[in-house]
């Protein structure tokens, strides 16, 4: 088939489904367009939530996951693949099963995954089990994991007190090919570390170096900052940029759309991806 958009190149995304349009599918669609590339997008999940907290959560089936991608990847080629939520066994097997086909199609291609391990309200979203199969099964498929420091601790599977250094060192031994720790988390915020001017964020690589980014502290909560910011590093990561150069892009142009984000219901503001320019 003739491919629609041919200049834009394409993210496949597998994540949940926010029908408040903060947070999954829909943030990562808004933030894949601002970043220069066209989302082709299959549900994980869907969720009954608002902008407050995620109160139910109703996996699809691995089959239908299936179905939809690759008919979709019949028609496009994607140049990345970013995951989100995997909130079931079947979910989870559907994408490892799907990485290992379109990569045997296409070797090298990227994929990133954001573990969203719990809702910002506190609804538990997996299970230690799940989370288990996940660093055995999909973690060696990975390019770039970017957990908070919360879902760091939880994927490591450390002792109580490891540094985030450690606990990256140890996911990029069990297959991760780098690991982006976000420095905001909303779990473990406390009075000192919001009293610090900027925010660091990490991104821990194989080979040892280490980079790191600064970015001013914003107040305020927000919805769905993980989701865009993975997203942001899927699409150019798409379009052929290094790793370091799409990560340092990615997150200032998270940055200033959460700078740019708006009031909508009441946890706070979302990001305002969809208004970016591609630049």
């Amino acid at each position: 088939m003739t491919e629609c958009s041919a200049q834009l190149p394409y993210v496949l995304v597998l994540a949940g489904h926010d029908p408040s349009g903060g947070a999954g599918l829909i943030a990562d669609s808004e933030a894949i367009r601002a970043g220069g590339g066209w989302a082709l997008t299959v549900p994980t999940a869907l969720t009954v939530q608002n902008s407050c907290n995620v109160q139910a959560v109703i996996p699809q089936s691995g089959e239908s996951m299936l179905a939809m991608a690759r008919t979709l990847c019949e028609d496009f080629r994607p140049g990345a693949l970013k995951i989100g939520l995997l909130a079931s066994e079947a979910a989870l097997t559907a994408c490892v099963t799907l990485i290992e086909e379109l990569q045997q199609r296409w070797p090298g291609l990227p994929v990133v995954w954001d573990p969203v391990l719990k809702a910002g309200g506190g609804l538990e979203l997996s299970t230690e089990s799940l989370i288990h199969q996940a660093r055995e099964s999909l973690l060696p498929h990975v390019d770039v994991l970017t957990p908070n420091r919360a879902e760091l601790a939880r994927l490591a599977a450390c002792p109580t007190g490891t540094g985030d250094g450690r606990l990256a060192e140890h996911l990029l031994a069990a297959g991760a090919g780098a690991v982006l720790v976000t420095g905001t988390d909303p779990v473990e915020r406390d009075a000192d570390s919001l009293a610090e001017p900027s925010v660091i964020h990490r991104l821990y690589r194989r080979d040892h170096a280490t980079l790191a980014l600064d970015c001013p502290r914003l107040t305020g909560s927000f919805h769905g900052s993980g989701c865009t910011l993975a997203s942001h590093l899927a699409v150019r990561l798409a379009r052929g940029m290094t790793l370091p150069s799409a990560w340092q892009a990615a997150q200032q142009a998270t940055w200033q759309s959460l700078v740019d984000g708006q009031q909508r219901g009441r946890k706070g503001a979302l990001p305002e991806a969809q208004f970016l320019p591609w630049r």
